[in-house]
């Protein structure tokens, strides 16, 4: 055990220095992907919208690949599942609600 306990601080060092080159790679796609749209976004967003609801009522979703309406279903999913995990923060309870 005092093996072990004396092991610790070159195992720290050497985990820090192999997990620095991931670090810096999350933080580079972090600062981009997990930002919050700012105003100058805005319209980008409206138009997207307005092309699926478009796509919707033309039937242009028939022409997606397969690749494509996979990729748009994980999408949903993930959407979906954001919106579960926000209800579990909101009502500070995993299953059901404090009434």
């Amino acid at each position: 055990m005092s093996k072990l306990v004396s092991q610790i601080p070159t195992l720290a060092a050497r985990l820090i220095q192999e997990s620095k080159p991931k670090l810096n790679t999350f933080m580079k796609y972090a600062k981009v992907e997990l930002t919050p749209p700012t105003p100058a976004d805005i319209p980008q967003i409206r138009a997207g919208i307005g092309r699926l609801i478009s796509s919707a009522k033309n039937g242009t979703w028939k022409n997606l690949t397969v690749r494509e309406a996979w990729l748009n279903t994980l999408v949903g999913i993930e959407v979906l599942c954001w919106f579960y995990v926000g209800e579990c923060i909101g009502k500070r309870h995993i299953v059901g609600y404090d009434v």
